[in-house]
């Protein structure tokens, strides 16, 4: 069960709040509808609901508030708005992503595929979907975790009738099965032949709590539709024998050339149009949602009923009704509720009765490094980068070799004078700063937990990740360039350092120090520009500062410090280990390697410190 209580949002700049202490329950087996026109506060009240929005109250999902359930995923499905993701990523490496942050198989995900009707599109981009396979793909997104709760807003906007018909029939089945589904909708006769309860708003309070029968008795008020290109004539006739008669009739002039006409019905008004020679284009009895006074009816409302098909009473429509991708045939809805059953099954098996002391909630990938790896393999940016890196770097390095003036280190990498860093160190920062940048602009892991997760888990399975990559980048570079320099000018002329382990050391620490400065960048700033700018600001501001300090009078060497710490930790101390830490103080000891170490060092706390702040507050 849902319960909602006293749920009040924050009034920002002198105006009233959006929900203002609402108090309401979703059952299980039952499917709700929160009704409202459009500025009711319905999305507002699902936010406050999954604790996205500043603002009093608590909702207990079960017995639970959120921030108490250990795996919120697994209680609540939520789908606010279009599907979060990166436009270029295919549905199938979308909920791949998803399977690796709920923590549930692969498996899932291609049965959801297949149960929901998306089969055939797995490979196709999530930003070229239409607008019914992308409702598909937010619902198989909300399904998992095989939750309890469904919350959805606005599912079936947009949708075409045999759709939304799918729809609803998916969440009548989750509900049939146990589940609590609580959807927001404009359209009065939708909540009515589609909800088991409907709850109104107005300006964001309660107006009315009813069973659906009750709603489409009290609430919803039959009229008759009239179209005429005469409708103004049509109407003061209509209203001049109404009152002649005295009968409660009121006409209301719509968009164009069309009447409404409240109190009436077909065969007077058609009588009247006949006897004043006013031509009839449509006449058809409808119900409509109305509030208060006649006159101020609920506009948003009739749009939406006069987009729905003629519908009498509360009563649901049956029958087959066909999709473009089969799945609203009969086997398709039927198949579809088996594996809305399914879900029913692994759900109890997940999740208790909420009986007992709940954890810390889980704000990030239950499967951290297996999630990293497939948003980095899944977007198309991660190829063109590495190929712009190698493309670029080969070219400065077959120009830097061919004027003979450049060392060999800096041929090997590419790397001029004139540019603050070497193209792989750039590429490896690049890939590091959109680790984070990708999720603040594409949130794949807000939908129903908020801010972008800063768990620590998730934070080390993204620098190992672009350490990783960043290593591969660098040995690639230097491979590549290797081969063509020795291929163009041949292999004598391309002698081994012998200095080449530490110059080795200190080239792939370059680049998963940019790569690292890049991912901590992004997510201290929530932008992939400020990894960047992190990246950047290590050669061009921190190392002349450096190079000042380091070579000052006054500056002590640290060449005796190996020699020290071996008499300090005793005799077992052995020459090659003295020697691998001299190359290692020489190679962090550069003004470069201290840079970025400072670097680093800062945006880590800053990025524990942005972290436990809003951990804080939640």
């Amino acid at each position: 069960m849902l319960q909602a209580i006293g749920l009040t949002s924050t009034p920002r700049r002198d105006r009233p709040p959006a929900v203002d202490d609402l108090t309401f329950e979703a059952r299980p087996g039952a499917v709700t509808a929160l009704l409202g026109s459009r500025g009711a506060g319905k999305t507002t009240a699902l936010r406050l609901m999954l604790e996205l929005e500043p603002g009093r109250g608590i909702t207990y999902f079960r017995g639970r508030p959120l921030h108490r359930i250990a795996h919120p995923p697994r209680e609540v499905g939520v789908l606010l708005g279009d599907v979060p993701g990166h436009p270029s990523r295919t549905l199938r490496g979308q909920l791949r992503m998803l399977c690796a942050a709920t923590g549930v198989p692969v498996a899932r995900a291609e049965e959801l595929v297949r149960t929901l009707g998306l089969t055939g599109l797995e490979r196709r981009r999530i930003g070229t979907l239409a607008i019914g396979a992308d409702r598909r793909l937010g619902l198989a997104s909300a399904l998992l975790g095989t939750p309890h709760t469904l919350l959805l807003d606005e599912p079936g906007a947009g949708l075409s009738v045999p759709e939304s018909t799918w729809l609803h029939e998916l969440l009548r089945a989750h509900a049939a099965e146990g589940g609590t589904v609580l959807y927001t909708t404009e359209d009065p006769k939708d909540a009515a032949r589609n909800a088991d309860r409907v709850v109104t708003l107005d300006g964001g309070r309660l107006v009315a709590d009813q069973d659906a029968v009750d709603f489409a008795r009290t609430r919803l008020r039959p009229r008759v539709v009239v179209r005429t290109p005469h409708a103004a004539r049509l109407a003061a006739a209509v209203t001049q024998e109404a009152r002649a008669a005295r009968r409660p009739v009121e006409v209301v002039a719509e968009d164009g050339n069309r009447l409404s006409v409240y109190g009436s019905d077909c065969a007077a008004v058609g009588d009247t149009a006949f006897r004043h020679g006013v031509p009839i284009h449509r006449l058809a009895e409808e119900r409509g949602g109305g509030r208060g006074t006649p006159a101020g009816r609920d506009r948003g409302a009739a749009d939406g009923v006069r987009q729905a098909e003629r519908a009498e009473g509360a009563g649901r429509p049956a029958g087959p009704a066909t999709t473009p991708t089969g799945a609203g045939t009969p086997e398709g809805r039927v198949a579809a509720s088996a594996g809305v059953r399914q879900s029913s099954a692994g759900r109890r098996e997940a999740v208790g009765d909420g009986g007992g002391v709940a954890r810390r909630p889980a704000r990030s990938p239950l499967r951290p490094l297996r999630y990293e790896l497939h948003r980095l393999l899944g977007v198309p940016s991660t190829p063109l980068v590495v190929a712009a890196v190698l493309l670029v770097s080969l070219t400065l390095a077959l120009l830097l070799g061919r004027s003979g003036r450049a060392e060999l280190p800096a041929v090997l990498t590419g790397w001029p004078a004139l540019s603050p860093l070497p193209p792989a160190a750039l590429g490896a920062g690049l890939l590091g700063a959109f680790a984070f940048g990708e999720e603040y602009r594409y949130p794949a892991l807000t939908t129903g937990r908020g801010a972008v997760p800063r768990r620590p888990g998730l934070l080390l399975a993204k620098l190992a990740v672009a350490a990783v990559v960043a290593l591969v980048l660098g040995v690639l570079v230097v491979a590549v360039d290797l081969e063509a320099l020795r291929f163009v000018h041949g292999g004598e002329l391309i002698p081994v350092p012998r200095n080449w382990p530490s110059l080795c050391a200190s080239w792939l620490g370059l680049v998963v120090g940019c790569a690292w400065a890049g991912v901590l960048g992004a997510g201290v700033f929530r932008a992939a520009a400020a990894g960047v700018a992190a990246v950047l600001a290590v050669p061009v501001a921190f190392v002349p500062l450096l190079q000042k300090v380091l070579t000052g009078p006054s500056v002590r060497s640290a060449a005796g410090l190996p020699a020290r710490l071996r008499e300090f930790a005793g005799p077992q101390w052995s020459p090659a280990l003295d020697r691998w830490l001299a190359g290692a103080l020489k190679v962090v000891g550069q003004p470069a390697g201290v840079a970025l170490s400072l670097t680093l060092t800062g945006l880590l706390c800053a990025y524990l410190f942005t972290g436990l702040r809003r951990r804080a507050r939640w």
